[in-house]
């Protein structure tokens, strides 16, 4: 791996040297009788018996619900992104609650038609919505949640789309959290919240517990308006050696989320004589460019999780759910090529239901686990387009339109049987071994608009096995090696075909066949703990995707369709440390990112076709990332916190072969990218007393300008929000459409338990 000269390496470096010195010397005056905390986390979606995390091959990260709190983020997107190691977000639809969050470069995103890798689980259930694989990070009970769990690499035992990793929530019950919870904040962009919390129990074992969320802002750009609520509810009891859960989640959503805007403009054909000019963004980054692009949720979902003790060393745990999810969305657009103006309609009503069962078996040295699931799904999708002969009013929001006609509409299911085990096996004093496989079996068959059915069937064979190794009682080192999968989804079937090209979300055309995607992933690092509140670990991994599934492009048209890659590369290295020194907290992490396209091929560009070759960046990554997170205990009741966020430039979107222009034949070289950022946070907590905190955090703390993500495409805008005059003869202009990050914003609020 290429060394890294960066100011945000040396700022790293300084600061790992800085915290060992001091660690070693506090390491050696601990007592050598005091015993070691011991974490335990789970090695599969459900609930179950656990094993120490130090154990395990690879470097899992949790967070409990406390620690989330004391983040002082506005959501779970947002805490993630300034917490966990190699987890980012891209901004690209201007919402809170619309994250494009990836983690090692592989996605778990709420726009349809990105290359997603990630699986995310809430108590069990799978979440990644069938259409798309998408996540509606809107329909997660926050207010609801116990405990995060972040798994790497491509762990077998995590099914379908754990191409990079998996993404486990466990949900509160009236055993783990009695009494109530009133948490109420307000702030700038006119962001409400409010969430509030009932839990309890019985002596007879039985337990209930309900929350609910409310949030409702005016957003920081124009149109931007959006609001959430949900209600989660569990009953269960816990008697003897057995337990059991029932619990329902009602979500709904209404979002507006405005996506990029045109900044950067290379002219009509992308070749400049001179200097490029400013677009929209550099007038007003607070505009949007086209609207309204309104986005409504809803969800409804039932679970049954049940465990049984069958002896002391065995336990049986089953999960059945039945899942319901609308998702209503409506687009004011602009044809770039004609200045016209249309509003798109599209509608998504899925139904999935399925289950699992494990069973857990401590035998001597060994932790056995073997289980089966079984999820399947109905999906309809339908869109409609309405023209707009009157064109834009000054906000740019599509006037005088026609009533909608149908444009496109599919019906599809989907269904994947999975059959898996794992073991660790203590080999000797510090020394395990986890081994684990897994059978995928899947199918997914469509319809598009009433054409014959295409039906196609997946398998995959996915093992893994890696080791953990004690060096001392304060070293470990480990390694692992792992493989996954991924099926095509019906939107990626339904628009296969190059000939028949779509526009997403709106157009489906045809089903050719699609390979699944394989990925697999060597990782290596080491936890070195010096006592239990300093230590450092460090990760360096390589994923190697084949038969990538991609929006590839059709010219300028902005029409495409998804296609298999036939390699791509995620590798890297994750390293952090943590420190306490009396009331001071200090946390460091750093990743390096080095993804890339591993063949030749022709990509999605916006505004042209873009050839890659080999060693192309994939767009939107950043190559480094700097997380510095510190917490000061001023007084027993005030604490005062801090945090910063570094990150290098990211390749643009159509600018991954360092080319611009309008098609192939005018084309130029021009460095594109998006430039890297450094923003800070704070945060404060005052308890007035028990039970009841004040809080307070200002975000961007310095109003700093930045960028999250960046696309290349054709602007029918000029810089002043006016449309080109086509009539006469102006075309549109190709430009670099990049996402706004937030400007500075403030945000205060109380906590009430008792």
């Amino acid at each position: 791996m290429k060394s890294v000269k960066t100011p945000v390496a040396s700022v790293l470096a300084l600061s790992i040297c800085a915290i060992f010195s001091t660690s070693s010397v506090w390491a050696q005056e601990k007592k050598e009788n005091q015993l070691p905390q011991v974490e335990v986390v789970g090695t599969s979606p459900l609930p179950g018996i656990g094993i120490e995390k130090n154990k395990l091959p690879y470097d899992v990260q949790t967070v409990t619900d406390e620690q989330i709190y004391n983040g002082q983020s506005l959501n779970l997107s947002e805490y993630m992104s300034r917490n966990l190691l190699g987890v980012n977000v891209n901004e690209i639809q201007g919402s809170p609650f619309q994250a494009d969050i990836t983690y090692r470069g592989f996605r778990a995103s709420g726009i349809l038609g990105s290359s997603q890798g990630l699986s995310v689980y809430l108590d069990g259930v799978r979440v990644n919505e069938p259409f798309g694989d998408v996540v509606n990070w809107d329909m997660i009970p926050e207010a609801a949640i116990s405990n995060v769990t972040l798994v790497p690499g491509s762990n077998p035992v995590y099914g379908l789309n754990t191409l990079g990793g998996a993404l486990a929530f466990t949900t509160k019950s009236g055993l783990t959290s009695p009494g109530t919870e009133v948490k109420l904040q307000a702030g700038s962009f006119g962001r409400k919240r409010a969430d509030v919390s009932y839990g309890s129990k019985s002596e007879d074992g039985s337990h209930r517990f309900i929350s609910a969320t409310v949030f409702d802002e005016k957003g920081w750009r124009d149109n931007s308006e959006g609001s959430v609520g949900n209600v989660f509810a569990k009953i269960g009891r816990m008697q003897n050696d057995s337990n059991w859960s029932l619990s329902l989640i009602a979500a709904r959503s209404n979002m507006l989320g405005n996506g990029l805007l045109p900044s950067t403009n290379y002219g009509e054909d992308g070749v400049l004589a001179s200097a490029p000019l400013g677009g929209m963004y550099e007038t007003n980054r607070r505009w949007i460019y086209t609207h309204p692009d309104q986005t409504k949720n809803e969800l409804n979902m039932l679970t049954l999780n049940v465990q049984r003790m069958l002896d002391s060393e065995t336990e049986l745990a089953g999960m059945t759910y039945l899942r319901h999810s609308t998702r209503r969305s409506l687009n004011g657009d602009v044809e770039a090529d004609t200045g016209d103006a249309l509003i798109h309609y599209n509608t998504t009503w899925q139904t999935s239901y399925g289950g699992s069962v494990n069973l857990t078996k401590l035998k001597e040295q060994h932790q056995i686990t073997s289980g089966i699931s079984f999820d399947a799904s109905r999906i309809r999708y339908g869109s409609t387009v309405a023209d707009c002969p009157s064109g834009f009013d000054a906000s740019r929001a599509p006037i005088g339109c026609n009533p909608a006609i149908a444009d496109t509409g599919v019906r599809g299911k989907s269904y994947a049987i999975g059959l898996y085990a794992s073991d660790t096996w203590n080999l000797k004093e510090g020394t395990y071994i986890t081994a684990a496989g897994r059978f995928n079996h899947a199918g997914v068959t469509s319809t598009i608009d009433g054409q014959s059915k295409e039906s196609f069937t997946y398998n995959s064979l996915n093992p893994s096995v890696g080791i953990s190794q004690a060096i001392n009682p304060t070293l470990t080192a480990f390694g692992n090696l792992g493989q996954s999968n991924r099926v095509p989804t019906v939107i990626e079937l339904g628009c296969a075909d190059p000939a028949n090209p779509c526009r997403l979300p709106t157009g489906l055309q045809s089903d050719p066949y699609l390979k699944q995607v394989i990925a697999r992933t060597i990782e290596g690092g080491m936890r070195w703990k010096f006592s239990d509140d300093s230590g450092i670990s460090s990760s360096i991994y390589r994923t190697e995707n084949t038969d990538d599934i991609l929006f590839r492009a059709v010219g300028a048209t902005g029409q495409g369709f998804f296609s298999n890659f036939s390699r791509t590369r995620h590798q890297g290295l994750d390293l952090s440390t943590y420190k306490s020194i009396g009331p001071l907290t200090l946390q460091a992490g750093y990743s390096y990112l080095d993804a890339t396209y591993q063949a030749d091929g022709t990509l999605f560009g916006g505004a042209r076709d873009v050839t890659v070759r080999p060693g192309a960046k994939i767009a939107g990554l950043p190559e480094h990332t700097l997380k510095l997170n510190a917490d000061w205990r001023v007084t027993p009741k005030f604490t005062l916190g801090g945090t910063a966020i570094t990150t290098s430039s990211i390749t643009t979107q159509g600018n991954e072969d360092g080319l611009i222009g309008s098609d192939n034949s005018h084309t130029a070289a021009a460095n594109a990218k998006v430039n890297g950022y450094t923003v800070f946070h704070l945060h404060a907590n005052y308890e007035a007393e028990k039970g009841l905190n004040y809080f307070g955090r200002i975000n961007n703390v310095f109003d700093t300008r930045y960028e999250t993500y960046g696309m290349m495409g054709m602007s029918a805008f000029n810089a002043d929000g006016t449309l080109r005059n086509y009539a006469a003869g102006e075309e549109p202009t190709v430009n670099r459409f990049v996402a706004p990050g937030a400007p500075r914003s403030f945000m205060v609020g109380l906590r009430y338990r008792y």
